[in-house]
């Protein structure tokens, strides 16, 4: 067993052997109720500050949310001070360490595995002072070493139950928190807390977690420690999950279900609330009803990158000489509505400033300006740049291997439609900007008849639109709810997308070197390792023979690639091989 996990087991035996953390105490009423706060963050994603790093600005949106640990302690003081502070708890339910280059330059730059400096999200998370936070998928992103140094700089406790060790199945982080919440004149109140993470992370962070941790069911998980929690005096249960309430999952059923929190609630009793995150929506309040006891168990998620901060309020009453919830509410509050606390904005300054100055290094120059903005639905030159570069490392990575003969194609998806690569002076931040995303690179093979079936797969992304019918598009992608990053583009190849077409009747002509595609052709395919091990469920990829997998991250191949040239003109890389049609007519 490795080092870390080995820490990571005795980490978590020990906070096993020692809950019941204090705090001060909490005001009966002379009716013997008792309110109680909690709040909770969710997928903060490396956003310390309201800064988008990308702008090189403050953060905006058109919604004009703004974002960051600095505002949430904001509110976070705000409602300790309104509610005092011995009646509440903070929690987060994951994706910290990933997300911003803030993140980044500490995972990969300037590494806290190495420099021994503590990482920012430990810094301000600490500082604010939240009781636990949950492993998210992202958590595992930079491997185990860099995740384990930061849960050893986190003051609160990081929770993951159904996170355990390959070779012996026990935790191998902490499972829950007890806290306690003395009353003054009467019994204290017991909360406790487990932690649930995504099972998703054994498919997208394969390579860290393979033969090292096992992600289990987070239904049979709960049912596992729910009862263990109760038993040890709990008057209240809440789940911190990392993981969305729609009870689907975007890899199929090899794995349980990715986004479980409302399942959890309706198939696990002795629940009373479940703070959840992983989908980014905003949750205020939403009430499932447990199949077993058919109590109301609330739901709440806040957003993501510190928009929101959930609260949720609970009522106790003493009866028959236990405490027991009588009432419970929730709402979420905008980050948007205060000013970021001056003590975390402060605290982080220099790991900012550090950022900042490595996001506007110059590492090339462009001939020309480049934008994602029609990414979505044209050919561009500026995913053609990343195209170009995944097709050139590949190539010459199967240089003397038996596959060194096949053709090699590339995938990419428009992660970002407001990339641009000015013309002139290119930076590190808009290299960054165009590939937002910590993805590695391998190489596949596939044949033909699969990549037809996976160009249609993908093609599911636009709305079907009769020939002569107008075209808007705003409507135009996005079909079925399908997200840009699940809507993959392959160069090396020609073919047209016929959106009069029902799905799964769209590509047409598809060929290589001016050649149809045999059905039984073998081609190398340059792929993320999101999309190879799963992300978005097309078909044929998790099972291709797997050709190259250098752990080359693509954001850094694509820096290290402008780098090296200084230039970056689309002359040299730019092909249209792809076009939308209705009836052979393009549609641009």
């Amino acid at each position: 067993m490795s080092s870390h996990v080995r820490r990571a087991l005795t980490v978590g035996a020990a906070a096993l052997a020692a809950l019941g953390l204090a705090t001060p105490a909490a005001l009966a009423t002379p009716d013997h109720t008792v309110k109680i706060t909690v709040m909770a963050s969710s997928d903060i994603h490396g956003n310390a500050l309201n800064w988008d790093y990308f702008k090189d600005a403050e953060y905006d949106d058109s919604a004009h949310n703004d974002v960051g640990l600095a505002k949430i302690s904001t509110l976070v003081k705000r409602i300790r001070a309104d509610r005092g502070a011995d009646h509440t708890l903070l929690f987060d339910s994951g994706d910290t360490l990933q997300g911003t280059p803030l993140d980044y330059y500490y995972a990969k730059v300037e590494p806290i595995t190495e420099s021994r400096e503590i990482h920012p999200m430990a810094k301000a998370m600490n500082a604010i002072g939240y009781d636990a936070v949950t492993l998210g998928n992202h958590e595992f992103n930079y491997g185990l070493p860099l995740l384990a140094t930061w849960i050893k700089q986190m003051k609160a406790p990081v929770l993951g139950a159904n996170a355990v060790s390959a070779t012996t199945g026990q935790p191998a982080y902490t499972p829950f928190i007890m806290k306690t919440m003395n009353v003054k004149g009467d019994k204290p109140i017991k909360v406790g807390v487990l932690g649930l993470t995504n099972p998703g992370v054994a498919i997208w962070d394969k390579a860290n977690v393979d033969g090292k941790l096992k992600f289990l069911d987070l239904v049979e998980t709960a049912k596992k420690w729910v009862p263990v929690i109760r038993g040890l005096g709990a008057d209240v249960v809440m789940v911190t999950a990392h993981a969305g309430d729609s009870g689907l999952s975007s890899y199929g059923s090899d794995l349980p279900v990715e986004n479980a929190a409302a399942l959890v609630a309706e198939e696990v009793p002795g629940i009373d609330a479940v703070l959840f995150g992983h989908a980014h929506n905003e949750v205020p309040q939403r009430f499932v009803v447990n199949k077993a006891t058919g109590k109301q168990v609330l739901l709440t998620e806040p957003s993501k990158w510190g928009q929101r901060l959930s609260v949720v309020d609970f009522t106790l009453t003493k009866q028959r000489g236990q405490w027991s919830v009588t009432a419970e509410s929730s709402t979420t509050l905008n980050a948007n509505t205060v000013p970021e606390d001056p003590a975390i904005v402060t605290l982080m300054k220099s790991q900012h400033d550090k950022t900042v100055g490595y996001v506007n290094q110059v590492i090339a120059q462009s001939k020309e300006e480049l934008s994602a903005a029609e990414s979505p639905y044209k050919d561009t030159a500026i995913l053609d740049y990343i195209q170009k570069v995944q097709t050139d490392l590949v190539s010459k990575a199967i240089a003397g291997t038996p596959e060194a003969s096949l053709p090699v194609l590339s995938i990419a998806a428009p992660f970002s439609r407001t990339a641009v690569f000015p013309a002139g002076p290119v930076s590190v931040r808009d290299m960054a900007g165009l590939y937002v995303y910590d993805n590695t690179l391998l190489g596949i093979t596939m044949t033909g008849a699969q990549i037809k079936d996976f160009l249609e797969y993908s093609a599911k992304y636009f709305a079907q639109v009769a020939p002569g019918a107008p075209v808007d598009v705003a409507t135009l992608t996005n079909a079925g709810g399908t997200p840009d990053y699940n809507y993959d583009q392959l160069s090396g190849v020609t073919y047209d997308i016929d959106i009069s077409k029902p799905v799964g009747q769209r590509i047409v002509g598809l060929s290589y070197q001016g050649q149809p595609v045999a059905a039984d052709q073998r081609f190398v395919v340059a792929i993320n390792n999101y999309r190879q091990s799963g992300g978005g469920g097309f078909p044929h990829v998790t099972t291709a023979p797997v050709v190259y997998n250098a752990q080359v991250e693509i954001r850094q191949a694509l820096i290290e690639y402008a780098t090296a040239s200084g230039t970056i003109d689309p002359a040299t890389f730019a092909e249209a091989n792809w076009k939308l049609v209705r009836a052979g007519v393009p549609v641009f």
